[in-house]
């Protein structure tokens, strides 16, 4: 789908898939590290109908093959699924891997972005809402 003449950066072709609590969404699965700026796969966070918008606890973690020399990737959300509307919800530093949680998130939808990284291999980032 073309959004005012510009291909996004990560598949949205289809819809998203839902993360309800307990389930494990991928962004990037065991993969070779992309590009600097590559978004990886994105989800949707649904709210129960008839319930006002409320803050999620999301547990975000990253997992390294080989580990980088040096990294840096983040969290995103978003309230509609665009790529320009996407922001920063939390940043990951951390050569060795590690796993984070952020509560109070307000987005309908979450992805894991690759700012920068040097060397490593065997690249995870996975999300539990």
């Amino acid at each position: 789908m073309l959004l005012g003449g510009f291909m996004p950066a990560y598949s949205n072709t289809f819809p998203p898939l839902s993360l309800f609590p307990g389930d494990v969404g991928f962004s990037f699965n065991v993969e070779a590290f992309p590009s600097a700026g590559t978004a990886g796969s994105q989800f949707a966070i649904p709210e129960p109908a008839g319930i006002a918008d409320q803050g999620h606890a999301v547990r975000w973690q990253t997992i390294f093959g080989t580990a980088p020399t040096a990294v840096s990737i983040v969290l995103q959300g978003s309230t509609a699924d665009v790529d320009a509307e996407y922001s920063t919800i939390d940043t990951s530093t951390a050569t060795t891997g590690e796993a984070r949680t952020v509560t109070g998130v307000r987005a309908r939808f979450l992805r894991v972005k690759v700012v920068s990284s040097t060397g490593g291999a065997g690249l995870t980032a996975k999300m539990l809402p």
